[in-house]
C-alpha cells in the first residue's frame, strides 16, 4: 500500500499520497485537497510546491548539486560541448559521435532567419534593449514558421525545437549589431555553435574573423551552465504558457520576458555594476563592512542563491574559467582585480561563510562576458540564448505528458465581501 501523509484539519482529517522521485525530497500529493475539503494550500512564490514531475534537471541546494539527466554539471562543463548538453536535455542521453554530428548538422541548417525579419528589427528604436528586441522577434517567429506550430504533432515540436535553438544565436547577435549600428552578419555554419555566435556578434563584413578558442570554450561553458535550472521563474512561465496550448515561439518569448527581470536573469549585470561601484581593491573592506551592516541597503551581488545553500556548483567551473579568459586576453581592468580579491576575501570571512554567502555563477559570468567584450545590456540576452535549450526541453516534456492540465493557481482572497452596487449619483 502506498505511503500516505495525514493532513489534520478542523473537524476533518484526510490522507494524501506521498510520492517519491529518483532522488530528492518526497512530495505530498494534494491534487484532491480542494475536492475533499474545500480548502487550498497557501504558498506564495511556490517555494514548497512541486508544480510538475520532470526527468530533466535535479538540484540539491543544501549539498550544492546540479544534475542534467543524472550527469553532474561540473563534468558536463569540463568535458562536453553545448551541443552535447542540448542533445542530452532534448533526448535524454548523451549522443554518440554520429548522433552528435547529425544533431549539430541539423541545428546548423536552421540558423538563418527569414529575410523579412531583418526589416522587423528596423521597427525598433536604435537604442532598444536587446531583450526587448528578442522578446519581439522570437514571438514573431510564429508568423513566419507556420509549419511547426501544431503542438499535437511530435514532428512539428521537434522542428520548432531545432529552430529555436538554432536561431537564438542569430537573433541575439542581430540585436547586438542593431544596437551599435553595424550591419548584420549571416551565419557561417562551418563554425561551432558558439564560434558562429561570436563571429556574428563581433565580426564585420569587410574583415575575416578568427575565433579565439579560449574565448569560444569559455562562452560555451557559460552556455552549458545556463542551459537549464529546474523550475525557476522563466521555466515555470514557459510551462504555464505552454499549458494553454500556445505555440512554442510564444511560449519561449514569454520565458524571455520573465528572464528579463533583475531578480532573475539580470543578476550578473547587477554583480558587475557592484564591482564597478567598488572601483578599486583597496575599497573592498569598506564594502564588506557595509554588506554586514543590517541598516545599510548595500548587498554583495553575485553572492548567495535562492536555491543553493552551499557553493553553487556552476560557480566552481566559472572560478577556473574566469582566470583562463583574463589570462588569455591580458585584461588589466581594475574591475577584474576587484572581483578576484573580493572573492578571496569573502570566502575567508567568517560572516559570509557562516551565512553560506558563496560566490554564485552570476558573479563570475558577468566578469567573463565583460572581458570578452559584451556590454552589460547583452548579458541577459546571452542567458536567454543558453536557457532556450532548457525551455524547449521542459516545454516538450510537458506537452508530451497526457496528464498535463492548463495551469490555474488559486488565491487567498482578501478583498471586500459581496456588496450591493450603488448608483454613481448616490455615492
Amino acid at each position: 500500500m502506498p505511503e500516505t501523509a495525514t493532513l489534520q484539519l478542523p473537524g476533518n482529517a484526510i490522507d494524501c499520497p506521498v510520492l517519491s522521485g529518483t532522488v530528492g525530497p518526497e512530495v505530498v500529493d494534494i491534487r484532491k485537497l480542494y475536492a475533499q475539503t474545500g480548502m487550498f494550500t497557501y504558498d506564495p512564490g511556490f517555494t514548497s510546491t512541486a508544480s510538475c514531475d520532470s526527468a530533466l534537471t535535479y538540484i540539491d541546494g543544501d549539498e550544492g548539486v546540479l544534475l542534467h539527466r543524472g550527469y553532474p554539471i561540473g563534468q558536463l562543463a569540463e568535458h562536453s560541448s553545448f551541443m552535447e548538453v542540448a542533445h542530452l536535455l532534448l533526448n535524454g542521453e548523451l549522443p554518440s559521435k554520429d548522433e552528435l554530428d547529425t544533431f549539430t548538422y541539423t541545428i546548423s541548417r536552421h540558423t538563418m532567419l527569414h529575410e523579412q525579419l531583418a526589416q522587423f528589427y528596423r521597427g525598433f528604436r536604435r537604442d532598444a534593449h536587446p531583450m526587448a528586441i528578442m522578446c519581439g522577434v522570437v514571438g514573431a517567429l510564429s508568423a513566419f514558421y507556420h509549419d511547426s506550430t501544431d503542438i499535437t504533432d511530435p514532428t512539428h515540436r521537434l522542428i520548432a525545437s531545432h529552430r529555436l535553438i538554432a536561431k537564438m544565436p542569430t537573433i541575439a547577435a542581430m540585436a547586438y549589431k542593431y544596437s551599435i549600428g553595424q550591419p548584420f552578419l549571416y551565419p557561417q555554419n562551418d563554425l561551432s555553435y558558439t564560434g558562429n555566435f561570436l563571429r556574428m556578434t563581433f565580426g564585420v563584413p569587410a574583415e575575416p574573423y578568427e575565433v579565439n578558442p579560449i574565448v569560444e570554450r569559455a562562452l560555451d561553458r557559460i552556455f552549458i551552465l545556463h542551459a537549464d535550472h529546474e523550475q525557476n521563474a522563466s521555466t515555470s512561465t514557459v510551462r504555464l504558457a505552454g499549458s494553454s496550448g500556445a505555440n512554442p515561439f510564444a511560449c519561449i518569448a514569454a520565458g524571455i520576458a520573465c528572464l528579463w527581470g533583475p531578480a532573475h536573469g539580470g543578476a550578473n549585470e547587477a554583480a558587475l555594476n557592484m564591482l564597478r561601484e567598488i572601483g578599486t581593491p583597496d575599497k573592498i573592506p569598506h564594502y564588506i563592512d557595509r554588506a554586514k551592516n543590517k541598516n545599510d541597503p548595500f548587498r554583495l551581488m553575485g553572492f548567495g542563491h535562492r536555491v543553493y545553500k552551499n557553493y553553487d556548483p556552476r560557480a566552481t567551473v566559472m572560478q577556473k574559467t574566469v582566470r583562463e579568459v583574463l589570462g588569455e586576453l591580458g585584461v588589466t581592468d581594475p574591475i577584474f582585480d576587484v572581483a578576484l580579491q573580493l572573492e578571496e576575501m569573502a570566502l575567508k570571512d567568517e560572516y559570509f561563510v557562516e551565512k553560506k554567502l558563496f560566490p554564485n555563477v552570476d558573479f563570475y559570468s558577468g566578469v567573463i562576458l565583460s572581458a570578452i567584450g559584451f556590454p552589460t545590456t547583452m548579458f541577459t540576452a546571452l542567458f536567454a540564448l543558453a536557457r532556450t535549450v532548457g525551455w524547449v526541453a521542459q516545454w516538450n516534456e510537458m506537452i508530451s505528458d497526457p496528464a498535463q492540465k492548463i495551469g490555474r493557481p488559486r488565491q487567498l482572497y482578501t478583498g471586500p465581501a459581496e456588496r450591493e452596487y450603488v448608483a454613481v449619483g448616490e455615492r
